[in-house]
């Protein structure tokens, strides 16, 4: 078991979604630098065997399962441990106010990360957030919470991590554009016929990153992208027409800033989720990271283009979304999560994903200004009218 020889000295994190891809990277992190990082909760959703393998080898104050049919088994698993173990979705929420948590890693996939990410911030926590989902569905409601309770947000997602990056010293410098790269996914050339025969396994050989299931065949279909959009207009108070989308099939430019003299500013580095995490748990400082390092040499050509929306529909849905406003994300959102999922069973094509997104956000009723009811109330509302179309 790794424990820091001084544990007042690091930051006591909650990593919610410990047994997911981010979650997973950010335990490496933090097994590299005991003396600087200590898992002070780790929560999982469904996946109990990992969960108890890493409160052995952390052992963190909290862990929470959120499956309460597995309370049982992490607990007999943990009872000889000093590791308290809680269950269920208000216990998600509630460990984050946990008065020993310095920070909080959210990568909690999906709009189920909201209402923790919303409690850690009502909580006055600073938030490492890799959930854009939260971001995408209510960031009028999440951008409020953090200015009102004086929460620092440090975006883990490559892309704005890079923006982040790049803003580092520019505070009163206006921004006049964004530059999000995209990778292309691996399907980056292909046309709507030739996508439309595409399996899971298919859409989920990324060719530079390792992510989870739902990001992955989001990268494939541009969805990421378009939520990567949503998520930089509320992180970096910017109007949707000074967000641009590059394609960068060999993602070393994680993405840039383009200032009002004209001047670009790029973050760049190899296609590795570990160093987003490791800048973000470490801020403001930087620290040394024991990983790969990228070289000019091996890259003599970058390349870039323009994204082919005709063919990935789901990115030019998200700039609409934006642009409505209101609910809409929301929609968009949970209309996503659904036909992701149906798709990786094999209900629908790959094809078939935009136009089920495009229907629900054509059905379900547009709010102006939601309040946090409503965005639960769409979102319920979204994924019952898009699994009735499945």
């Amino acid at each position: 078991m790794n424990q820091p020889s001084d544990s007042s000295t690091a930051k006591h994190i909650a990593i919610m979604g410990s047994t997911g891809s981010v979650g997973r990277q950010a335990l490496e992190v933090c097994r590299n630098h005991p003396d600087l990082f200590i898992p002070e909760v780790l929560t999982a959703s469904g996946n109990h065997e990992l969960l108890i393998a890493q409160a052995l080898e952390f052992n963190p104050n909290v862990v929470v399962i959120r499956d309460e049919s597995k309370y049982h088994l992490v607990n007999e698993a943990l009872k000889d441990t000093f590791v308290k173990v809680y269950a269920g979705e208000a216990a998600v929420s509630d460990c984050v106010a946990m008065e020993s948590v310095d920070m909080v890693l959210m990568a909690i996939v999906g709009f189920a990360g909201l209402k923790p990410t919303l409690h850690a911030l009502e909580a006055g926590k600073h938030i490492a957030i890799a959930n854009k989902e939260a971001f995408v569905v209510a960031g009028d409601v999440v951008t409020q919470t953090a200015v009102k309770n004086g929460c620092v947000v440090i975006p883990v997602d490559s892309e704005h991590s890079a923006i982040f990056q790049c803003l580092a010293g520019e505070r009163n410098n206006p921004i006049e554009k964004i530059i999000l790269t995209a990778s292309g996914g691996p399907f980056l050339g292909k046309n709507g016929h030739d996508l439309e025969t595409v399996t899971p396994d298919q859409a989920l050989k990324h060719p530079n990153w390792d992510m989870g299931a739902k990001i992955t065949i989001d990268s494939a279909s541009m969805m990421n992208k378009g939520l990567e959009v949503i998520e930089a207009h509320w992180l970096f108070s910017v109007d949707p027409q000074q967000i641009e989308v590059v394609v960068h099939p060999q993602s070393i430019i994680h993405s840039m800033v383009q200032f009002t003299d004209g001047s670009i500013k790029a973050q760049m580095g190899l296609p590795d989720m570990r160093l987003p995490i490791h800048y973000a748990l470490a801020w403001p400082n930087r620290i040394y990271a024991p990983y790969p390092r990228f070289s000019f040499a091996d890259y003599p050509s970058l390349t870039f283009e323009q994204p082919d929306t005709k063919t990935f529909k789901n990115l030019q849905l998200a700039y609409h979304a934006l642009e409505k406003g209101g609910n809409m994300p929301c929609v968009l959102n949970a209309a996503n999560e659904i036909a992701v999922e149906a798709f990786l069973k094999q209900r629908i094509s790959f094809n078939q994903m935009p136009d089920l997104i495009l229907k629900a956000m054509e059905n379900i009723t547009h709010i102006k200004q939601p309040q946090y009811h409503d965005y639960v109330e769409t979102d319920r509302e979204t994924r019952a009218f898009t699994q009735s179309i499945t």
